[in-house]
C-alpha cells in the first residue's frame, strides 16, 4: 500500500484548525482560561511559531499513527513485507498479497470506520493519558472534559479522511 502524503500533510493541520476553534472564546476558550490557569501575558509569552511548527510536526506523527490503526490493510501488508520476493514485487506471497488486496483492499475504507478508531483512539488512549497527568496535577473534570472533547473530534476527523481517502 502506498502512502497517500497529501492527506498526510493535510489531516496533521486538523489540530491546529480544530485547536484554533476549540480554544477560542466562540467554544471553550474561557472555561480553559480558568481550569487551566491561562492567562493572556502566558499566552503572549510563547514563540507561536514554534508552537504551531512543533505542533504541526506532532500532528504529522499522529496522523502517521492513524493511517496504521484505521487501515487495516497496513497490517496485512506488514505481515507479507519481510518474505522472499516481496520488496521486489515478485513471488508467491507478492502474489498472494495481490489476490488478497483485490478482494479485501476496499473493506473498511470510509470515513465512519476511520471515525470509530478516532473515537476509540481518544477513549481509550488520550482519555487515560489525559486524566492520570489532571490527577497529578489537581486538575478537574471540566479541565479534562475540555481537553477530551477537542482529542475526540480532532481524532474522528483524521482517522475519517484518512480511512476515508488513503
Amino acid at each position: 500500500m502506498d502512502i497517500n502524503f497529501y492527506l498526510l500533510f493535510f489531516t496533521a493541520l486538523i489540530p491546529l484548525i480544530i485547536g484554533s476553534v476549540w480554544y477560542s472564546n466562540l467554544l471553550f476558550g474561557k472555561t480553559w482560561f480558568k481550569v487551566s490557569g491561562m492567562t493572556e501575558d502566558k499566552m503572549k509569552s510563547g514563540n507561536m511559531l514554534i508552537i504551531f511548527g512543533l505542533t504541526y510536526i506532532l500532528g504529522l506523527m499522529l496522523s502517521a499513527a492513524m493511517m496504521s490503526w484505521c487501515v487495516h490493510q497496513f497490517a496485512t501488508q506488514s505481515l507479507f513485507a519481510t518474505q522472499e520476493g516481496f520488496a521486489d514485487q515478485t513471488g508467491q506471497y507478492y502474489e498472494y498479497f495481490q489476490n488478497f488486496m483485490s478482494q479485501f483492499g476496499g473493506l473498511h475504507r470510509s470515513f465512519g470506520h476511520g471515525a470509530v478508531h478516532g473515537g476509540f483512539a481518544a477513549m481509550f488512549i488520550v482519555l487515560p493519558i489525559i486524566a492520570i497527568n489532571s490527577l497529578f496535577e489537581r486538575k478537574g473534570w471540566k479541565y479534562i472534559l475540555v481537553h477530551l472533547g477537542y482529542w475526540l473530534v480532532t481524532l474522528i476527523l483524521i482517522g475519517g479522511f484518512i480511512s476515508q481517502y488513503l
